[in-house]
């Protein structure tokens, strides 16, 4: 995500509720790991028909109130990232406008952009206007990662999953796979999913043998970079979703790309990140084909 001496920070959209932490905090772990500053963003919009339990309220109040509350939010979100790391660079815009607009604007300068998930627990939301990730996911300019509420229980030894299907924006996921994993003394599993067609068995076969060469060249070439990172690395027959979802159950994240080819291909986000970032109970990392 970040090359050597690079100083974009990671950006983190700061949930009003104080109960809801799990995106904050991965976010300053994060950023004290890389050793990059920490910027936590949250974003006022306009009030709603009765903010402040009455119908109307002049909008010299509305700005005031909503000012005084956006900083008292950040205000304890700095908190809790300092008790945590103390000696993190951290700063905290207040912004007023549109949540998504506010967090691609963010993007454009970030190594990262972190967002909580408690929101894109049902379909209708995921999918809908109201879901932010989405729509951020799809115009970000760096990797955006998305952590679940509540905290996910992860396996030992410690491991990170990616799905490839020979593409550059899988390539690009690749390698932020290998530079997590290496963060965190982690293994590595890339995962070629092949679908099931209506071939001639033998059509399958060469099919799946030219799926196997597409990804020993794309994590060979990255490899020698990382050679710390215990790398496994197979093709699986069965659905993307399904077979990403269920191999990073307790994984410490799931990384794709945010667009592919063959089975990758889907709707404005890709078929396979959106329904990863629906399903998985992990730190989804998706990930842009030509990171900022």
């Amino acid at each position: 995500m970040s090359r050597l001496g690079d100083r974009r920070p990671i950006v983190v959209g700061v949930d009003p509720d104080p109960a809801h932490r799990m995106a904050l905090a991965w976010a300053a772990d994060e950023a004290a790991r890389r050793q990059l500053p920490l910027r936590l963003v949250h974003v006022e919009g306009v009030p709603t028909k009765g903010y402040g339990k009455r119908e109307i309220s002049p909008r010299e109040e509305w700005n005031e109130a909503l000012r005084q509350a956006g900083k008292q939010v950040l205000e304890e979100a700095v908190k809790f990232v300092m008790a945590k790391h103390p000696r993190l660079e951290v700063d905290a815009p207040l912004a007023v406008g549109d949540p998504v607009g506010v967090l691609r604007e963010q993007s454009r300068d970030a190594t990262a952009v972190v967002l909580g998930s408690r929101h894109l627990s049902r379909a209708q939301e995921v999918f809908g206007s109201a879901s932010v990730a989405i729509p951020v996911m799809a115009h970000a300019h760096c990797p955006v990662v998305v952590v679940p509420e509540p905290e996910h229980v992860t396996q030992e030894p410690a491991y990170y999953v990616v799905g490839v299907d020979g593409s550059e924006h899988s390539g690009a996921a690749v390698d932020v796979a290998f530079e997590e994993a290496a963060l965190r003394g982690a293994e590595l599993r890339a995962l070629y999913v092949w679908e099931p067609g209506h071939l001639r068995i033998f059509d399958e076969y060469e099919s799946q043998q030219e799926s196997r060469r597409l990804l020993s060249e794309i994590v060979a070439g990255r490899r020698p970079r990382y050679p710390e990172v215990d790398l496994r690395h197979e093709l699986v027959v069965g659905h993307p979703v399904q077979v990403l979802t269920d191999a990073s159950a307790h994984a410490l994240g799931l990384v794709v790309g945010t667009r592919g080819r063959g089975g990758f291909t889907g709707m404005l986000l890709g078929s396979v990140s959106q329904g990863v970032l629906h399903h998985a109970r992990c730190p989804v990392i998706a990930v842009p084909s030509a990171p900022a």
